[in-house]
């Protein structure tokens, strides 16, 4: 259902039956964002448009909120999720001021920049293999200090950091190819599949992650990778079988599952803080 023709300004009633009929779910709280983000009523029928039109609010705003603070999301990356608020939630409370912190698959790198916040110390860096989201991510993270490399995996990597990493947070695509086309229009269209399909199982990247992380961590630091519930004792799995000691949690708030594991020491233990390097 498309705005009514421009003889007079859309009032809020009409840009929330648009996006009803357009099947967003909660589209009185998405008009009122698009209202506040329109500086005026041409901007404001565009945005709707978009909207109705199936692209992600993220994208249509040019903003997420995670983790209490305002991401940049470009058209074509993929939206941080507020379940994955839970795998920052552990990542802090398992890392320590003066960390090397790596963000791998970092998408927009908000992730990286809400432990870097939680932990409000911290060396960061942040890899994606999407051209899209490593300049994405560079909006977000360079004014925090923050560098962004772009490469597969650890190959992004500057070989200075091996050894080094005190916490290596990682939510990497984790759907089953064959279960792609059950996810949301909005993911399915509008996110890079890079992003999402993690392969037969959706542990194909999980694994690769967990088989390089040793040669990475420093002593005593922390791998964590959010995952499904129902895939997680998988995942753990890889963890023991690249000698990772692995646990882990859940959040039924958030229907959000992080596995967590560390070389030689269990991973509900936190580290002393270690000086700034």
């Amino acid at each position: 259902m498309p705005l009514p023709a421009p003889s007079s300004p859309p009032c809020r009633s009409e840009v929330v039956a648009a996006l009803r009929a357009a099947g967003c779910v909660f589209a009185e709280d998405e008009a009122a964002l698009l209202t506040g983000a329109a500086r005026d009523e041409a901007a404001l029928r565009a945005l709707v448009a978009r909207r109705v039109a199936g692209l992600p609010l993220e994208q249509v705003l040019g903003w997420a909120e995670f983790h209490g603070r305002r991401v940049a999301v470009d058209p074509g990356v993929f939206v941080p999720r507020r379940r994955t608020e839970f795998l920052v939630e552990r990542a802090a409370a398992l890392g320590a001021p003066g960390d090397v912190v790596v963000d791998l698959c970092c998408g927009t790198g908000a992730v990286g920049a809400a432990v870097l916040g939680a932990l409000g110390d911290a060396e960061l860096h942040a890899a994606d293999i999407d051209p899209a989201a490593v300049r994405c991510a560079r909006r977000n993270l360079a004014p925090l200090g923050g560098l962004v490399h772009e490469g597969d995996l650890y190959a992004a990597l500057p070989a200075r950091l091996r050894g080094r990493v005190g916490v290596l947070v990682v939510n990497a695509p984790y759907v089953p190819t064959a279960e792609l086309g059950l996810l949301p229009p909005e993911a399915r269209d509008h996110e890079p599949p890079v992003a999402l399909d993690g392969g037969a199982d959706g542990l194909d990247v999980q694994r690769r992650v967990t088989a390089g992380a040793g040669a990475w961590l420093a002593p005593g630091g922390v791998l964590l990778i959010e995952t499904s519930r129902r895939q997680a004792p998988e995942t753990a799995a890889a963890f023991t079988a690249h000698g990772l000691t692995a646990t882990t949690a859940v959040c039924e708030d958030r229907d959000a599952t992080v596995v967590a594991g560390t070389r030689g020491r269990h991973p509900g233990v936190r580290r002393a803080t270690r000086p700034r390097r």
